[in-house]
């Protein structure tokens, strides 16, 4: 206890108050809440929030402010919105061993002590909250994360890591632009005693801030955060995490009975490919994008090795192919109400052609074509990863058909020659060859008039 009153006094004399909670660079209001129908996140007027992120992990310890302000401003071009960020950084995310930052400040004056949280260190991670606020981004906060820092919650015990979390509740609870994601690669979730200091951090945050939204990253393969009883209360935002086809774990997820929205938070990173996965070639990422924007997710984070890293060549990597077509499907989708969007999963639209759903199969093979459709039969859309001639139900649509192919790797549409059609029948519909890219995926687009 006289711990926990410690930490509150040092947490409530160095707090900075965050810019203001309605954000001039985008229009939202933070902080994000979860809609009535826990599908997707919305801010505080009610404005649907789509999560387009990056991943820079390292930022705290790697980058100096202005540095962190220049990837900010670059990434604000291609629409990202959310930015992982790892409060704690340390060798297994391409920091310093010891968690200090690239200049010598390290986060607890007692090496691995959680109850000596050091104030230079702290503020220095405020300001990089403050500018991702002034830049309109959210941050997934990893509190501490499993990959390198499990160690030093074990050694610090539960009791010890819910002060942590206390600390940091009242620390970062002036911040509205704030997501706590605990975790990342966290294998051993399973472990009753690994899994009680981790969420005892997330109880301990809960404790200070209650109304943060929070939520975790655990292990791959493949896993999604409502995997883990424990988290189930803790979390409002399902995080799933695949190697696999997206859209098989996130339509998995989407069914749940008691389900919350989801995000794909890590599949593959362009110019990586990790053990027993099948690497971040750009049309892998197309892949991973498109199915899970129709799988009924809030969003998802996209990732290069530069631009998690933060390490040699960052800044002249940034500007990748990888990144300009994650901008344009965020373009494509946020012109139209993806939030109304209900996936296809029994094929009651899409009705031929979709291929085989696999839980397992190779991305670089995989061709399942996955499909969405809004309630009120105004809109529809597919996404076929190969060319092929696909079926759909134009009753499910409600009125006369616009039909065109739009090109995922040059933010291009063709015309469907014959459109509109009526909303009658079946009809079938077969892609212009292969895209400008030289490969075959297309999204089909069907708008009711």
């Amino acid at each position: 206890m006289a711990g926990t009153m410690r930490w509150a006094s040092l947490a409530m004399a160095t707090i900075v108050i965050a810019s203001g909670s309605a954000n001039a660079a985008t229009g939202y209001v933070f902080p994000l809440k979860v809609s009535a129908n826990h599908r997707y996140l919305i801010d505080q007027t009610g404005v649907p929030f789509m999560i387009v992120g990056d991943a820079p992990q390292a930022l705290v310890g790697n980058l100096s402010p202005a540095d962190a302000s220049f990837f900010m401003t670059n990434r604000a071009r291609y629409g990202i919105n959310t930015l992982w960020v790892n409060l704690l950084c340390d060798s297994y995310t391409a920091c310093n061993s010891d968690g200090t930052t690239f200049d010598g400040i390290a986060p607890f004056t007692t090496a691995g002590d959680l109850s000596t949280p050091n104030p230079k260190y702290f503020d220095r991670a405020a300001k990089m909250v403050d500018l991702a606020a002034k830049h309109g981004m959210v941050l997934l906060l990893d509190p501490a994360e499993t990959g390198g820092w499990l160690g030093v919650l074990q050694a610090n015990g539960v009791d010890k890591a819910r002060a942590y979390g206390q600390f940091l509740g009242t620390r970062f609870g002036a911040y509205k632009n704030i997501i706590w994601m605990s975790g990342n690669d966290f294998q051993s979730y399973a472990n009753p005693d690994d899994d009680a200091v981790v969420s005892a951090v997330a109880e301990g945050i809960h404790d200070t801030n209650p109304a943060a939204l929070q939520t975790v990253e655990l292990s791959y393969l493949v896993s999604a955060s409502l995997d883990d009883p424990t988290w189930r209360r803790i979390v409002g935002l399902d995080a799933v995490y695949t190697y696999r086809p997206t859209y098989a774990k996130e339509l998995l997820e989407y069914r749940r009975t008691l389900f919350k929205p989801t995000f794909m938070v890590e599949a593959n990173y362009e110019f990586e490919m990790n053990g027993g996965t099948d690497g971040g070639s750009i049309q892998n990422l197309r892949k991973q994008e498109y199915w899970t924007a129709l799988s009924g997710t809030t969003g998802q984070l996209y990732a290069s090795h530069y631009s998690w890293t933060l390490t040699g060549g960052w800044k002249t990597n940034l500007d990748t192919t990888g990144v300009l077509q994650f901008s344009y499907m965020r373009h494509f989708f946020q012109q139209r109400p993806w939030y109304d969007l209900v996936p296809d999963r029994d094929h009651q639209v899409l009705t031929k052609g979709f291929g085989r759903f696999s839980q397992t199969d190779s991305i670089d093979t995989d061709t399942y074509a996955t499909a969405a459709a809004t309630p009120d039969g105004k809109l529809a859309i597919a996404y076929l990863p190969s060319v092929r001639t696909v079926t759909v139900d134009m009753s499910k649509l409600s009125g006369a058909v616009s039909a065109r192919w739009f090109d995922p790797t040059s933010n291009s549409f063709a015309s469907i020659a014959g459109s509109p059609f009526a909303n009658s029948g079946s009809r079938d519909f077969t892609p212009p060859g292969t895209n400008k890219g030289g490969d075959g995926d297309w999204v089909l687009m069907l708008t009711a008039r």
